[in-house]
């Protein structure tokens, strides 16, 4: 079994439409192929729960969890890494989840270290057209790729900020409550800012083959990199955010742009099909630097990604994934879309039955 990151052996329980899943793997992409409806989307979705957060969906338990039993679902996997073999177990409990590793109950920001996920879905076409909050979280996930303390710093600012605004809506005037709240802020949200900026300069590091274009990535809004500058500004802007209700400074305002670089287009402005394709580039630039950075590439969700390429593009991303020697699971309506993996892939059909 090779350092590389893979899923070995998958076991879902009561994971939407799957009552009961269990598989073995051996480390190749993993063409997932079956009519509308046979929960190859649910497959992968499954996997992104190896990582921190809500998934791939960014669902809540209760939409994960199986009807109509509704008895809370569970994730089981084997992952090999340059650490060797772990064994990660998740799954609802309440309103939460449960990570356990190895058999020991682990903080779900530590799966950012164990297994950096990647994923593409249709629902991120619209990433570019869409309010700044989803780029936001595209880049956010990005970076926790690339920098995995990123994830503690985020929750840390989020939580601060949130009990922030709760003040200013109820129209709460303690000065010892809001200083301590935005040293909190200022602390974790230069760190959120730092490695924001980080990852955008790492990916533009990055070689990408000709058949993707290149897109060149900044970062709208104030730079926050320094504590103190964040703390003056929330407390410069008190009076103005408690008109508001809300924090109107701060990295939770920050935008990700991206301009298609041979065309100097922003990509908002771009065509369906070139909005398309920066994507993909910037996901396997993503992939190479988590390669070149951890010794290992992520694993790679690629929903319905092949479906929406043309031949030449189809094969050059299947060429990227075996290049990087990703474990990257792919879904699709037919078999014929990944004609080009050949026996580089491990074929999975799925009925819809389970």
């Amino acid at each position: 079994m090779s350092g590389d990151l893979a899923v070995h052996r998958l076991r879902l329980s009561h994971f939407r439409s799957h009552k009961k899943f269990e598989r073995e793997f051996d480390g190749r992409p993993v063409a997932i192929h079956g009519a509308n409806g046979a929960g190859k989307t649910n497959l992968i979705e499954a996997v992104s729960m190896l990582s921190p957060g809500r998934g791939l969906r960014r669902a809540r338990n209760t939409d994960i969890s199986r009807l109509p039993e509704d008895i809370g679902w569970k994730v089981f996997a084997e992952v090999s890494g340059p650490d060797g073999l772990r064994e990660i177990e998740t799954g609802s409990e309440g309103a939460g989840r449960r990570v356990l590793v190895d058999g020991k109950v682990t903080p779900q920001v530590a799966l950012a270290d164990l297994v950096p996920v990647l994923w593409l879905t249709p629902a991120m076409d619209r990433l570019w057209t869409e309010g700044a909050a989803e780029r936001r979280r595209f880049l956010d996930r990005t970076t926790l790729s690339l920098i995995p303390g990123h994830g503690a710093a985020a929750v840390g600012y989020d939580r601060a900020l949130r009990e922030r605004n709760r003040l200013l809506k109820d129209q709460v005037r303690d000065r010892g409550w809001f200083e301590a709240l935005e040293a909190q802020m200022g602390r974790f949200g230069a760190e959120v800012s730092r490695n924001r900026l980080a990852a955008i300069g790492r990916l533009s590091r990055v070689t990408v083959v000709d058949a993707f274009p290149v897109a060149e990535l900044g970062l709208y809004g104030t730079a926050w990199e320094k504590e103190a500058d964040l703390v003056e500004a929330l407390r410069d802007g008190r009076a103005r955010d408690m008109a508001a209700g809300r924090s109107l400074r701060g990295p939770h305002r920050d935008d990700l742009s991206a301009v298609y670089a041979a065309k100097g287009v922003e990509a908002r402005l771009c065509s369906t099909g070139e909005q398309k394709a920066l994507l993909i580039s910037l996901v396997l630039a993503n992939a190479r630097a988590v390669a070149e950075d951890f010794g290992a590439p992520p694993l790679l969700l690629l929903d319905e990604v092949a479906a929406h390429l043309d031949a030449d593009r189809r094969l050059a991303l299947f060429e990227q994934v075996c290049d990087l020697g990703a474990q990257a699971w792919m879904t699709g309506t037919g078999a014929e879309l990944f004609e080009g993996l050949g026996d580089r892939a491990q074929w999975l059909a799925l009925s819809g039955e389970g």
